[in-house]
């Protein structure tokens, strides 16, 4: 475990070698969907950022939707043996940040992501369909 400014930081351990990293990020969304997400949209980054692949972003109209799709997501991952290397709002659910490294997904409040616009800093990248099964 490495300790950065006091925040712990957890190297994430990736035991789906079968699973692509596109795939991860399909992954949550559709976790995301399952959960009644909103407006949820996958970014990918590989050719515009170094320290990630994917951005994942949605929204949930309670704090407690927040919660629950950010709980759906880290649990399904543990399942396939996908562990965070950090996570971030979770007690207030204005802003959950969940950290996997080449895919970080943002749940945001609705209200919350209105005022920060993610959608709109990273305007440049790529925008990867996300379907219901």
């Amino acid at each position: 475990m490495i300790h950065l400014s006091g925040a712990k930081y957890i190297e994430p351990i990736r035991l789906l070698v079968d699973t692509t990293i596109k795939e991860e990020a399909l992954l949550a969304a559709k976790i995301a969907l399952s959960k009644k997400a909103q407006d949820i949209v996958l970014l990918e980054l590989a050719q515009i950022v170094d320290f990630t692949d994917y951005f994942l972003i949605c929204s949930g109209t309670s704090t407690t939707q927040v919660r629950a799709i950010a709980d759906a997501i880290e649990e399904k991952f543990k399942e396939k043996g996908v562990l965070p290397s950090h996570i971030e709002g979770y007690p207030e659910s204005r802003w959950v940040l969940m950290d996997y490294d080449d895919v970080i997904i943002h749940i945001f409040h609705e209200e919350t992501r209105k005022f920060y616009e993610l959608e709109r800093l990273w305007g440049d990248a790529p925008q990867i369909p996300v379907e219901a099964d």
